[in-house]
């Protein structure tokens, strides 16, 4: 039996099984199975992530999910090169000769589900967070030759940071897209969400949430009660799943 899985933690929020699972039975993928492995951020995880290879000896691949996606890199023998200048890997290809191989499908993901929600790529953008999801999408920006600035708690000279409590007026209305690539708003802790001054959205501001569980989430809440457009991260989820399962099944990496 081929196993797939997720790392992360915590993953009570996850539908990457769900979504696997209904996968393999509907496409009858019979030889396949999904799980979930929660492994701790802490000083423990290296030793925690070969505890997991040896014991599955049967893993063909994995994803990896919050906040595994930048520290996982150095326990990896090599990296696809697009994903080494997003540097965040969320797919993990087992070789045929032992090794592993990382690789980032967020970007593939992230880039084709903005385009099909934008009308059209001639705005700036706010991107809430710094972690790893906001690396693919900073580059999939960056390809798109869309202007943005990184919004963060904490001042971060070298992103060239604001903090949210620098958002002005002036700021909204010149960024028409935001993107929360923060774990805020994320089951169980619906009720939260990014400080934002909502009162300044208008019916001209996209809101792409990364969160998709819930699938509404707070932030999406208060800015469609502005009139601002609204999407959640599933169809996101969900391309770069099946870019992540085409990764797993594709010939070794040259």
């Amino acid at each position: 039996m081929n196993q797939y899985g997720l790392i992360g933690f915590p993953l009570s929020h996850s539908f990457s099984k769900k979504y696997f699972t209904e996968k393999f039975e509907k496409e009858e993928i019979t030889d396949s199975q999904y799980d979930l492995f929660e492994l701790e951020n802490n000083a423990n995880f290296q030793e925690l992530f070969r505890q997991l290879i040896a014991k599955t000896p049967n893993l063909k691949g994995l994803n990896v999910t919050i906040p595994h996606k930048q520290n996982v890199m150095t326990l990896l023998d090599r990296l696809e090169e697009a994903t080494e200048r997003i540097g965040a890997v969320n797919v993990i290809k087992f070789e045929e000769d032992g090794t592993l191989t990382g690789y980032n499908s967020d970007y593939y993901g992230f880039k084709n589900s903005l385009l099909g929600f934008v009308s059209n790529t001639n705005l700036s953008a706010l991107i809430l967070g710094t972690g790893g999801a906001s690396k693919a999408v900073r580059v999939a920006l960056e390809d798109l030759e869309i202007p943005f600035q990184y919004v963060s708690r904490q001042k971060n000279p070298a992103l060239n940071t604001i903090t949210y409590e620098e958002i002005t007026s002036e700021i909204i209305e010149n960024y028409q897209l935001i993107i929360n690539t923060t774990p805020l708003g994320m089951s169980p802790k619906i009720d939260t969400f990014p400080q934002l001054p909502y009162e300044c959205l208008t019916s001209a501001h996209y809101i792409f949430d990364l969160v998709y569980n819930p699938l509404e989430t707070m932030l999406m809440q208060k800015a469609k009660a502005q009139g601002a457009k609204t999407k959640n991260g599933l169809e996101m989820l969900e391309l770069q799943a099946e870019k992540a399962w085409e990764i797993w099944n594709t010939m070794a990496l040259q």
